[in-house]
């Protein structure tokens, strides 16, 4: 039988990716996942073994480290959002100044840029404008609940266990949204228990109760996103009439009938039942209509200090022709349209399009265009010989970067500069690298969105090389 591993009586070393804690032992570099922090002393054991690398667990903690803070969440221990809300939040923001300069240097190879000093959050809590819940037949239940488990109902109303499709935790109360989504969540959870609506099961693909999405905004605007799994009218239009008379905050109410194997919904039909089909996001003197699939950036406090800063980069004097690629539903091209002689925005998703459209139009915007495709597909010379080259591009795409393609037709683009806005500064040095052959990597800010979160978004300037 193999003996396994263990460090004793070791001291954390530091913050690693993904939210892991590390240990540098004179064997390489042992990752920690969990509730640890750099500064603690603790024994491990490891639980994989990998050629460059180790994998451990804590077995007893002997000292915290002076870093740490009080959890405020009674759900922190089970619940894979907020993972670093026991780190106080100065040192979270060091650990992400560091990490965009670690991928710079070391992914991207780059040097003699100007790290700013990262944008915090003024608001670190009840940030969020948007939630989703998850209904299951079949509740997680904490060790001290497993002793008193015929005490609970199995149903519950909430998050996924970390690396569980199919284990769902009951969320009493979540820091992350405003008012009401906490009282909307448990009263849609006992009105379903009271009347013996049939919990969702996920591994036989049955049951009545499936998922909901509450929706806030900075305007006071709420939408109610309720996902059933079986197209029983007669539960869905009670259901719907309990959360409007129960809840007059409520200004949008949707429903969907979602019989697939997931819980993904950007390809179902979102039925609108009651009040307004759009909420309301208001940034400067813009409004953004946001409808029941539209894609915003969930924290409306940090994404206009993300949009300040993009704009701020782009150095846009009004003459400008600019592309904003990956556009969503053109959030970013609207906030700059004002400074720019034009703006091209590029999106894949057909409904985002529409949305960008409505929004330029519901803020007398004239100076926008749209277009749907695949960004390696549509964007090409033929395009750019139509629409004309652009001066500046920004481009912010998804966490897995730009594809190859897209990065060499911007470059034949040769715009005077780029703004590359990341959620991933990992994708985003390995594209900069590539870009770097025609641009000079200036200058880059994080913005941090997601606080007690490894996650950031860092927005870079590109100059073209003279």
């Amino acid at each position: 039988m193999p003996v396994t591993k263990r460090y004793e009586n070791i001291t954390i070393t530091d913050f690693a990716a993904e939210g892991k804690c590390i240990y540098k032992s004179d064997e390489g570099v042992v990752f920690i996942q969990g509730n640890v922090a750099p500064g603690d002393v603790v024994d491990l054991e490891i639980t994989n073994k990998r050629k460059k690398f180790r994998e451990a667990i804590v077995t007893r903690v002997h000292s915290l480290s002076p870093l740490r803070n009080t959890p405020y969440c009674q759900h922190f221990e089970v619940c894979g959002g907020c993972r670093w809300q026991h780190i106080d939040y100065a040192e979270q923001l060091k650990f992400k100044q560091r990490q965009v300069l670690d991928h710079f240097e070391r992914i991207g190879k780059l040097r003699n840029v100007e790290y700013q000093e990262i944008v915090a959050a003024q608001t670190q809590l009840y940030y969020r404008n948007k939630l989703e819940f998850t209904f299951s037949d079949y509740r997680w239940l904490t060790n001290e609940e497993v002793q008193r488990a015929d005490q609970y109902s199995r149903n519950a109303l909430g998050y996924h266990v970390p690396k569980r499709f199919d284990r769902i935790f009951q969320v009493e109360k979540c820091h992350l949204q405003p008012d009401p989504s906490n009282a909307i969540r448990n009263a849609l959870h006992a009105y379903a228990e009271s009347k013996g609506y049939v919990y969702y099961d996920i591994k036989r693909n049955v049951g009545m109760m499936r998922n909901v999405v509450i929706r806030t905004s900075n305007t006071g605007d709420v939408l109610v996103i309720v996902q059933f799994a079986e197209p029983q009218l007669e539960i869905i239009e009670d259901v719907l009439r309990f959360l409007k008379n129960e809840f007059s905050e409520i200004t949008s109410l949707y429903y969907i009938v979602n019989q697939k194997g997931n819980d993904s919904y950007q390809d179902q039909e979102a039925i609108h039942f009651y009040g307004e089909r759009y909420i309301k996001e208001r940034m400067e003197d813009l409004t953004f209509m946001i409808g029941p699939k539209s894609f915003y950036q969930t924290n409306s406090e940090q994404a206009y200090q993300l949009y300040s800063l993009t704009r701020s980069f782009a150095e846009l004097t009004g003459s400008e022709r600019v592309y904003d690629l990956y556009t969503g539903t053109g959030t970013i091209a609207n906030f700059v349209a004002r400074q720019a002689r034009s703006v091209v925005g590029v999106e894949y998703v057909e409904e985002a399009v529409a949305d960008a459209r409505l929004n330029s139009a519901q803020n007398g915007i004239t100076n926008t265009r749209f277009f749907a495709g695949d960004m390696k597909r549509i964007l090409n010379s033929e395009f750019l010989v139509q629409h004309g080259k652009p001066d500046v591009i920004i481009t912010d795409p998804p966490r897995a970067g730009m594809d190859p393609a897209v990065i060499q037709t911007i470059q034949a683009a040769l715009p005077q500069r780029i703004v590359y806005v990341s959620c991933n500064t990992a994708t985003q040095a390995r594209d900069l690298e590539l870009l770097s052959v025609r641009y000079q990597v200036v200058k880059t800010r994080p913005v941090d969105m997601f606080p007690h979160t490894h996650h950031v978004e860092n927005v870079t300037q590109l100059v073209l090389r003279r």
